[in-house]
């Protein structure tokens, strides 16, 4: 069995480790974002006090639990996302801001080593290094060393958040000897793989006996991760001056919408009436019941071969995708919808005499929507998140396509806009559905 394994055991406790570690991490940062709420709703709170509040939840005697009662505060979301952007310039040392966090070092610094020779000679030699920036001019670092004694002085020019190798052995006199070895690092003696700390930077003396010089790199993130604000609104006005790959910013934009408003609009074209028929017969649910929620769980990305295979590389292909994505939402959601209609409502329906089509347009439709309209939101977010995949399919357009091909060459910043093009128009769908919603379900929470 390959549970016993030791091999498959020490990975998945590999796997166990990494995950523990990611879930501090994630912990960390939620725990940061919620001191600033806490701080700001203190904060509203001083400012507010006393005043009368208005809307219609303040009309109600019991607020918590009902949903209809609470309603996003604007201040609160516009302090929510300046607060994201205020960590952003923090973590990645932007200009925008007169402060952030401790950055990596850059700069000249040296450490001092002692080495043994094969007829037992001691001397002591330097290595120097010079730390720099990406975005600045750096002059190698170059010494001459005139010392009488077999350790000759190294030089070496590092990239910030890079490490570099020196290896003294191969320029001290007789270090390819046997018995020639390294003792100490600024007085410290060493063996493989111990690590020192020195000015700027940690020094591994490695099993072959040479330096890697790793300086320090700082709290900040290093903009092949992530670049700062600023970097990325300057690669968003260049997009859409000069866009990406031959094509213009908005068209590939326009093609990822229209792709996504295809695919989802074919989705709830199907799932809408299927969901319906799985809610109102016993005959047509148990029919479908095995394949829905079969698929329901097949993620979209596992479909990409056999698209690729059945409908081919145009766009047809990219379309399925999609329309698969929404399909299985939609019909559950409308089924959930029917199944949800208080039954007192269709008793006191059919006591007033009304037809099955009556009860189907005047209880059932109407009492759905809101789960409809819910189940609409989460498989536009599907398809809006699938968009990505479903242009892998040989697109030459469209914002996944541009992400895609800007991640290969690793320009994060171009990554970045991709994705908060998508998640801006993204969320003014989601303004739009509700505010449709709450035109055509005035109801909904209301009893």
């Amino acid at each position: 069995m390959f549970i016993t394994n030791p091999d498959f055991l020490a990975e998945f406790g590999f796997a166990l480790t990494t995950s523990f570690w990611m879930i501090l991490g994630i912990a960390g940062i939620f725990a940061i974002y919620l001191l600033f709420s806490a701080f700001f709703a203190f904060l509203n709170g001083l400012l507010t006090k006393g005043k009368e509040a208005k809307g219609f939840g303040s009309l109600k005697t019991v607020t918590f639990g009902d949903e209809s009662a609470v309603v996003a505060n604007r201040i609160a979301s516009v302090l929510g996302v300046l607060t994201i952007f205020f960590l952003w310039g923090i973590a990645t040392e932007s200009r925008l801001l007169p402060f952030s966090l401790p950055g990596p070092f850059t700069g000249d610094s040296q450490f001092e080593y002692m080495a043994r020779n094969a007829a037992g000679e001691t001397d002591t030699g330097t290595v120097y290094f010079r730390v720099y920036s990406r975005d600045q001019e750096v002059e190698r670092l170059e010494v001459e060393d005139n010392s009488p004694g077999f350790a000759k002085d190294d030089a070496v020019t590092i990239l910030e958040r890079r490490s570099a190798i020196v290896r003294a052995q191969n320029n001290d006199d007789g270090g390819k000897e046997d018995g020639y070895t390294i003792t100490e690092i600024n007085g410290q003696p060493v063996e493989a793989d111990d690590v020192v700390n020195i000015e700027g930077a940690e020094v591994l003396f490695t099993k072959r006996g040479s330096f890697s010089v790793r300086p320090n790199q700082g709290m900040t993130m290093e903009a092949l991760f992530l670049p700062p604000p600023e970097k990325v609104w300057a690669t968003f006005l260049d997009l859409n001056a000069n866009g990406y790959q031959g094509v213009s910013l908005w068209e590939n934009v326009f093609w990822s919408l229209a792709r996504v408003v295809i695919g989802f609009g074919l989705g709830c074209l199907f799932g809408i009436p299927l969901g319906y028929a799985m809610g109102l017969t016993g005959w047509l649910r148990g029919w479908f019941d095995p394949i829905v929620e079969f698929m329901r769980p097949v993620p979209p990305l596992a479909l990409i071969p056999l698209v690729i295979i059945w409908f081919g590389i145009g766009e047809q292909g990219k379309i399925s995708l999609l329309f698969l994505a929404a399909l299985w939402i939609m019909t559950i959601a409308a089924r959930s919808g029917v199944s949800g209609v208080n039954i007192s409502k269709v008793h006191a329906a059919y006591s007033l005499g009304a037809s099955k089509t009556q009860v189907l347009t005047r209880v059932i439709i109407p009492n759905s929507l809101p789960d409809i309209f819910t189940g609409a939101r989460v498989a536009m977010g599907v398809c809006w998140g699938t968009v990505v995949a479903a242009e892998l399919v040989a697109a030459e357009k469209g914002v996944g396509k541009m992400i895609i091909a800007a991640s290969k060459f690793q320009l994060t910043d171009i990554v970045i806009v991709g994705i908060v093009i998508i998640g801006i128009i993204g969320f003014g769908i989601e303004v739009l559905m509700r505010m449709i919603e709450k035109r055509l379900i005035p109801w909904k929470g209301r009893g």
